[in-house]
């Protein structure tokens, strides 16, 4: 009589409840149903009994089955069964047939019982199966239930470089202590507690009989007698290096294309091929990128009889601080023809060469740094691959092992090429976004003050910080224009949009504020007249052509704000379009936002502007910005002033220090759009540098202009030009005497230069003319214009002012 079957194993192995039975009739319907079947298949009993069990089959019987049916004979067999909730699940079951009768013959179905059959019983079959373990060309060992060695097969035994007699009774942990045997260990005694398989893929070790790592699938499976006892283990072991590998070059390919390129800058790219290189696959890796690339530039092709000049823009090692480098970061070096660098930079073609190779060896040697380090650290093995997009070679990628074993095979050139393909396009791509960038800034800066000028009346200190990498050039600008009369015009804008398009609106913008108050129009005048050169660049200009400019559209439009400073009267005429408003910090600290009619932003027109006096005490700072300084996503604009006013409230002696103060306390970091600021420190020009005279509508009145003029010069020490400011006041008195009206002003200021103003109450505006050889008159301007450095009229609420300048000698 057969040995009953122990179900409860494959029971817990297979999710079957242990109860689960079932009894099925002669005719195929269910007779009896257990509550272990009601729990695996939701149906209750009287659900069940008297239906066909064929209804509850998910599939057809399985062939062999059904031939067992037929014959009356037990079966063992794989099921897909339905469940009451329409869901589908499958079971191990074993079907064993009741006493025969002659309607046929009935049936119990339970849980598959797990057999272990016993060796061959015959000598010449039990042989054949000793070989087949001990000839399996994978590595076999078996453990008893102690997790101690019995015997193993002979590739087992090489691989472990151990006789079965040195190994046996010993743990795995006694046999080769060293990670990540104690892994397996534990492992073993896990199997022989549970009786369930266990697999276990490693990462590359190397096992104490081989000489280079091997990644290894472990699979340690419970050995078991008929009652299903578990006696020990057996472990099975199989070489998937080669299939790690591939699957680790798929994971280095993946790493790749997420890591390279996260910048527009071309040595941050350059540094992130390395580190993926490194990380995936070599000891130490360099970089080295034309030196046409790293400036940006368009690379041109390499000469083959030349040497080829590379700058080194990125290393990386697996030892700290890269020792094996010959060249520095950022050092330039040189490659012969013929070397292997050059013939890879030259053809566009990978190479991977042995230590021993005559072309290696020969270029290395002929450097005594890189000989020292190849010789130091035993490089043994070295690939050169190009870094080429878009058909143009870029640089040069290095990758040498020392530390890896293995030397680089073709599979290692292919993922190289791969990883530098992609790197390449990223390097290409960021010197394009370089050169352009470049260039936007030049044009920018380029429109910009190159310095400021001198202004005896007031001490200035800007700070100009373009949008930070990854954004475009944006419009903001400022300018100091010396005005006549020794006064001084401050202009702040800010240009809508980003881009060369912005810049050069920006530009135009500027040459018309310098040219609008080089006519000295009042600061709501200018913004007027301002505000209609912007419309007109609009309309001319339209949609369509901005579009293809910068690829945005909507019209073109700027924020300005328009200061003129007046030393001698000590006050200071402010307009602003748009633009936010001014700081003031008095001369006792006291900080204030100066609240000045907003004004529409350029570009809108048909609104007024309106400008604003305010007295300005000597040491007074004014502080104009633009608004990238204290907008950033995230602060609140509130915030940004409050962090400005808070950074002015003490000002340094040195306006310098103040600007960085501002810039720490306040610049966003990164800052989304560009930066400017604007320190003016005011000072007067008291009686002591000013002198002024009324004259009557009298020719007479002209000589004593004349001696009067003469002898505050002397007084000033500024005899040297006695002669040339009698010639200036003498023609600027007698025009105003001849054509204007009274009351009529003679004034003398001593600045940066020395000024020579005479006032009417007339608006008739000289001009210039050459007069013809025999003509009596029309040369007193043309004689001012000679002697003097630059000269002018200006309309005032009063009249016009006809100015010179002459400057002071030393």
């Amino acid at each position: 009589m057969d040995q009953e079957p122990d179900t409860s194993a494959a029971a817990r192995d297979s999710g079957t409840p242990e109860d689960f039975a079932v009894v099925i009739d002669a005719r195929g319907a269910v007779m009896a149903w257990s509550a272990g079947a009601s729990r695996l298949l939701g149906y209750e009993a009287e659900e069940v009994v008297g239906r066909p069990a064929a209804s509850l089959l998910a599939a057809k019987l399985p062939f062999a089955m059904r031939r067992r049916l037929a014959a009356g004979e037990p079966w063992t067999s794989d099921l897909a069964l339905h469940k009451r909730d329409g869901d589908r699940v499958k079971v191990q079951l074993r079907g064993l047939p009741l006493a025969h009768s002659a309607a046929g013959t009935p049936w119990v179905v339970a849980p598959a019982a797990m057999t272990y059959p016993a060796a061959p019983a015959d000598a010449e079959t039990a042989e054949l199966w000793d070989l087949t373990l001990a000839q399996l060309p994978l590595p076999v060992a078996v453990y008893d239930r102690e997790a101690r060695f019995v015997a193993c097969n002979q590739v087992m035994s090489r691989a472990m470089g151990l006789t079965q007699e040195e190994m046996r009774g010993l743990t795995l942990w006694e046999i080769y202590p060293a990670p990540p045997l104690d892994e397996i260990d534990r492992l073993q005694r896990q199997v022989v507690r549970t009786g369930k398989l266990i697999f276990r893929e490693e990462q590359p070790f190397r096992a104490s009989g081989e000489v280079r790592d091997h990644a290894w699938s472990v699979y340690l499976s419970p050995l078991k007698d008929r009652a299903g006892e578990v006696l020990g283990v057996s472990a099975v072991v199989i070489d998937i290096t080669g299939q790690y590998w591939a699957r680790r070059r798929l994971a280095v390919l993946n790493d790749a294309g997420t890591r390279i390129g996260s910048t527009l800058d071309v040595t941050r790219t350059a540094e992130e091929l390395a580190e993926v290189a490194v990380d995936g696959f070599a000891d130490f890796v360099t970089v080295d990128l034309l030196e046409s690339v790293v400036q940006g530039h368009e690379p041109q092709p390499i000469p083959p009889d030349a040497p080829v000049q590379c700058r080194r823009t990125a290393q990386r090692s697996v030892l700290s601080g890269c020792p094996e480098s010959a060249v520095r970061a950022g050092d330039v070096d040189f490659y012969p023809p013929g070397t292997p660098p050059a013939q890879a930079l030259i053809t566009g073609q990978g190479a991977y060469y042995r230590a021993s190779d005559s072309k290696l060896r020969e270029w290395t040697t002929a450097s005594p740094a890189r000989a020292e380090s190849m010789r130091r650290f035993k490089m043994h093995s070295v690939m050169m691959v190009p870094l080429r997009a878009r058909g143009i070679t870029l640089g040069v990628m290095h990758l040498l092992r020392h530390r890896t074993a293995d030397t680089f095979g073709e599979d290692d050139l292919l993922l190289a090429e791969e990883i530098a393909a992609r790197a390449a396009v990223s390097i290409d791509n960021a010197r394009r976004y370089t050169r352009e960038r470049r260039t936007a800034l030049a044009l920018q800066r380029s429109l910009l003050p190159a310095r400021l000028p001198r202004a005896e009346a007031m001490d200035l200190a800007y700070r100009y910080f373009p949008a930070g990498s990854g954004e475009e050039i944006g419009g903001d600008w400022f300018d100091v224009i010396a005005l006549s009369g020794g006064r001084v015009a401050l202009v702040v804008g800010d240009v809508v949009g980003h881009g060369v398009h912005a810049s050069a609106t920006m530009g135009r913008l500027r040459t018309a504020v310098r040219t609008l108050a080089d006519a000295d129009f009042a600061p709501d005048e200018l913004l007027t007249r301002l505000d209609d050169l912007v419309i007109r660049l609009d309309r001319e200009e339209g949609p369509d052509a901005r579009r293809d400019t910068d690829g945005a559209s909507g019209e073109v439009g700027a924020t300005c704000l328009y200061a003129v400073y007046d030393p001698v009267a000590g006050v200071c005429d402010l307009a602003r379009a748009g633009h936010p408003p001014p700081v003031l910090v008095t001369a006792d600290g006291t900080v204030q936002l100066l609240d000045l009619p907003a004004g529409p932003p350029l570009g809108l027109g048909g609104l007024p502007f309106e400008a604003a006096r305010i007295d300005m005490s000597e040491g007074s700072v004014l502080a104009f910005y633009t608004d990238g300084l204290i907008e950033t996503p995230g602060r609140d604009l509130d915030v940004g002033l409050e962090l400005l006013t808070e950074a002015l409230r003490r000002p340094a002696a040195d306006l310098e220090e103040t600007c960085d103060e501002v810039m720490r306390k306040v610049r966003p970091d990164p800052p989304a759009d560009d930066i400017v600021l604007l320190l003016a420190r005011t000072s007067g020009l008291g009686t002591d540098r000013v002198r002024t005279w009324q004259l009557p509508a009298d020719p007479a009145a002209v000589s004593g202009a004349r001696r009067m003029a003469s002898e505050q010069l002397t007084a000033w020490g500024l005899a040297e030009l006695d002669f040339s400011t009698e010639l200036i006041v003498s023609e600027l008195v007698t025009n105003a005497i001849r054509y204007g009206s009274e009351p009529i002003e003679l004034r003398l200021i001593r600045a940066d230069v020395l000024i020579c103003e005479v006032s009417d109450s007339s608006s008739t505006a000289p001009h210039l003319r050459r007069a013809r050889v025999f003509d009596e008159g029309g040369r007193g301007l043309l004689l001012v214009a000679q002697v003097a450095e630059r000269w002018g009229s200006r309309h005032t609420s009063a009249g016009k002012t006809i100015w010179a300048e002459q400057p002071l000698s030393g």
